[in-house]
């Protein structure tokens, strides 16, 4: 009887841990740049390992001024699809208006 309720109880563990959904690795926080004159727009908690293009930024106008309120590393390009000169930005800085960004990605 008792082998039985042991074999029950780790076939029901099993069976929890398998039904939770695994999550996707996303750098939690909030990623911000400005745009146009002055205004800001974010990315929050955006995947990790995957360039993003800024929604925001232009071919004429790039995005600037990023702040990385992220748990993870930025790196942050100046063309879109992570092309060009790129910047890193540690977890809790802000770079300058100078800095100029059309893509970023996540470690």
């Amino acid at each position: 009887m008792r082998l039985r309720n042991a074999v029950l109880a780790a076939a029901s563990a099993i069976a929890l841990v398998l039904a939770v959904p695994f999550s996707a690795h996303a750098a939690e926080g909030e990623f911000r740049s400005k745009y146009g004159f002055g205004s800001t727009s974010g990315l929050f908690n955006p995947p990790s390992g995957r360039c993003i293009d800024i929604p925001e930024a232009t071919a004429e106008q790039p995005a600037f001024a990023p702040e990385n309120i992220t748990r993870s590393t930025a790196t942050v390009y100046k063309d879109f699809d992570c092309n060009g000169e790129s910047y890193v930005l540690d977890p809790g800085k802000k770079a300058s208006d100078r800095l100029k960004l059309r893509s970023v990605v996540f470690s």
